[in-house]
């Protein structure tokens, strides 16, 4: 967004504060649900910034009513942020960093024979942990990657466990991860692999910034056998694997608003694929027709806290590679 285009929202945010008293107890009570404060000088331009992302919102849910899209928006506490701003700080996954050591990774592959279920959501049997929250520290790549870590080990031994994401963050840059910078899960997998473990949250605390590595190898609350990827745009191999294994890292182009407010719904794009930016952990996917009619989707974990999505979870198209979920995904074995 042009300095320009910034200063004419700032003078209509001034000029429709005064005329809809609406619109001005709306900001407040966002500002009191986010406990959002600002420096002198700031509101102004983060008060026009929301109401733009207002303005995207509204028109979007108007459409989605009548039919026009198959999933809604909704404000949330990324409200105050630039499409810009939203990307930089939130979405941190780098696939860059991993061509560098694909020879560690094994190749799943597809089964012409296997039969899968209709419906799998991993959350039933108890290998999903509750949804977290990054911060505005770029570690979307840890999140996927102890998601993935929780579920192997729920499945393996019936226990789950909640694991470090901090611990991935302060010490996986010998497997050129970057911390609140950036990463990718499958080298936190093969960091874990390497490093012989990694710590519980409960020991190893996240505190959405980087910091230096001291993980104690006294506690070792999951281990990485194996790391497997899946076929890129595979996506009927990323459903078995899902169907067959448990939880899969997976990553996504989340650079859109619709992404950046997306409520609920199954969510559907005309564009991206191409760019993945963002990683999240693939939890189970629907198949399942009621009275010949249903749309197939998949059911992701986010690591923007629960005020994103249906709690903290998107659904998301299935099918098309929808956001290029089938691009980049893998799992550890453990």
């Amino acid at each position: 967004m042009s300095f320009c285009s910034l200063l004419v929202l700032t003078c209509l945010a001034c000029g429709k504060t005064l005329q809809d008293p609406a619109v001005e107890e709306l900001w407040r009570d966002w500002k009191s649900a986010h406990t959002k404060e600002y420096l002198e000088g700031e509101e102004v331009f983060r008060r026009a910034v929301w109401e733009e992302n207002l303005h995207l919102i509204e028109k979007h849910n108007h459409e989605a009513d009548l039919g026009k899209h198959t999933y809604w928006l909704g404000m949330n506490h990324f409200g105050d942020q630039t499409n810009e701003e939203f990307n930089q700080r939130m979405n941190g996954f780098r696939p860059d960093l991993a061509e560098q050591d694909v020879g560690n990774h094994t190749w799943f592959r597809e089964s012409t024979t296997l039969k899968i279920p209709k419906r799998v959501d991993w959350r039933d049997k108890g290998y999903v942990t509750p949804v977290k929250d990054q911060g505005s520290c770029g570690s979307c790549w840890a999140f996927s990657a102890t998601g993935a870590l929780e579920g192997m080990r729920a499945r393996k031994t019936g226990k789950l466990v909640s694991l470090s994401e901090q611990n991935l963050v302060d010490c996986s840059r010998e497997q050129h991860n970057h911390g609140c910078r950036g990463g990718v899960a499958s080298q936190a997998f093969l960091y874990v692999k390497k490093n012989g473990g990694i710590n519980s949250e409960q020991l190893y605390p996240y505190e959405g910034k980087d910091k230096l590595c001291h993980y104690d190898p006294a506690d070792v609350a999951a281990t990485c056998g194996s790391i497997e990827s899946i076929p890129k745009g595979n996506e009927k191999a990323l459903e078995q694997a899902v169907g067959q294994k448990g939880p899969i890292s997976v990553a996504l182009d989340s650079r859109s608003k619709q992404f950046q407010f997306y409520r609920k719904g199954i969510f559907q794009s005309t564009w991206g694929g191409d760019v993945l930016n963002h990683a999240m952990l693939a939890i189970g996917y629907n198949d399942s027709q009621e009275n010949g009619k249903g749309t197939g989707y998949w059911i992701l974990k986010n690591s923007w806290s629960k005020n994103w999505g249906e709690d903290g979870y998107m659904r998301l198209l299935k099918g098309s590679n929808q956001c290029g979920v089938a691009n980049s995904a893998s799992y550890p074995t453990v």
